[in-house]
C-alpha cells in the first residue's frame, strides 16, 4: 500500500480532486488562469495589439507559463507513481500547455506562443469544477455510452467507408469522361464523403443523368448516416450507469470511481486515508 506524507496528501486533495472547498477553489482559480492565458494568446495574434502591447503579452504569458510549470511539478509530486499521471490524458495536456514557451527559448525562428492555445483543452477541467451541478456525472455517462457502443459504431463506419468507396468509383466511371471535376477516384470518393455526410460544399457536382441519380440516392442515404449512430448511442444512454465521483487515485492517478468506492478499481489502492 502506498504511503504519502501529509503535504503530499494535502496537495493531492486540493489539486486532483474537487470534493472539498479547497479543491473546488483551486480548480476555479486554475480555470480562470487558463481562460486568461488563452485570451492573451488570441489578443497577441491581432497585429495592431501585438505591436503595441507585445512586450506586455510576453510578460503575462511567461507568468502563466511559470505558474502552470509549478502546478505540473506539484501534480507529479503528490502522486505515488508520477509517471502514471505524466502519461495520462490530463498529464499530457498539462505538459503540452507549457512546452511551447520553453521550445521558443531554444528555437528562435519558431512561433511557439500560438501553440499555447492548446491550453484551451485544459478547460475540460470545468466538468470537475462544477461537480455539484452534475456535469461530471453526465459527462461520464456519455463517455461510458460511447465506449459501450464503440464496436457497433466501428462496424457502421466501416460500412459507410465501403459505400463511399464504391459510389466514388462508380461516379468516376460515370462522370470521368464528361466532367473534369471527377478527375480521379480519390476526388470522387471525397465527393461521396461530402455528399453522404450532407455537408454539400458544391465544389464538385455530377452533370450526367445517371450521375445525378446516383447522387440523389447517396443524399438520401445521408439521413441514415446521421440517424444510425445517434440511435446506437441513445440505446446505451438509456441503460443504467454507475454514479461516479471526482476521486483520483494517489497511486495510479486514475479517476472515474463509483461514489461508494473505497479502493481504486484500477490498482486496488485505498482512495482516501482518512
Amino acid at each position: 500500500m502506498i504511503s504519502l506524507n501529509p503535504l503530499q496528501n494535502r496537495l493531492h486533495e486540493i489539486m486532483h480532486e474537487a470534493d472539498t472547498p479547497a479543491g473546488k477553489f483551486f480548480d476555479i482559480a486554475l480555470f480562470t488562469m487558463i481562460v486568461a492565458s488563452v485570451v492573451v494568446v488570441m489578443l497577441e495574434s491581432i497585429e495592431p495589439l501585438s505591436e503595441r502591447y507585445g512586450q506586455l503579452f510576453l510578460i503575462i504569458e511567461w507568468i502563466f507559463t511559470i505558474i502552470f510549470t509549478i502546478e505540473y511539478i506539484l501534480r507529479l509530486y503528490c502522486i505515488a507513481k508520477p509517471w502514471k499521471y505524466a502519461f495520462s490524458f490530463y498529464g499530457i495536456i498539462d505538459l503540452l500547455a507549457i512546452l511551447p514557451a520553453y521550445i521558443g527559448m531554444f528555437i528562435v525562428s519558431a512561433n511557439p506562443h500560438s501553440l499555447v492555445i492548446i491550453r484551451s483543452l485544459r478547460l475540460l477541467r470545468v466538468f470537475r469544477i462544477f461537480r455539484l451541478a452534475n456535469y461530471t456525472r453526465q459527462g461520464n455517462i456519455i463517455l461510458i455510452s460511447l465506449r459501450k457502443s464503440r464496436q457497433k459504431i466501428f462496424v457502421f463506419l466501416f460500412f459507410v467507408l465501403v459505400v463511399v468507396m464504391i459510389v466514388g468509383s462508380l461516379m468516376y466511371v460515370i462522370e470521368g469522361d464528361q466532367n473534369e471535376s471527377f478527375a480521379n477516384i480519390p476526388i470522387s470518393i471525397y465527393w461521396a464523403i461530402v455528399t453522404i455526410t450532407t455537408v454539400g460544399y458544391g465544389d464538385i457536382s455530377p452533370i450526367t443523368p445517371m450521375g445525378q441519380f446516383l447522387a440523389a440516392v447517396l443524399m438520401i442515404m445521408g439521413y441514415v448516416v446521421i440517424a444510425v449512430p445517434t440511435g446506437i448511442v441513445s440505446a446505451e444512454l438509456v441503460n443504467p450507469t454507475p454514479q461516479l465521483n471526482t476521486q483520483v487515485c494517489r497511486a495510479c492517478a486514475k479517476e472515474g470511481h463509483d461514489d461508494d468506492a473505497e479502493y481504486c478499481k484500477y490498482c486496488g489502492e485505498l482512495l482516501n486515508e482518512d
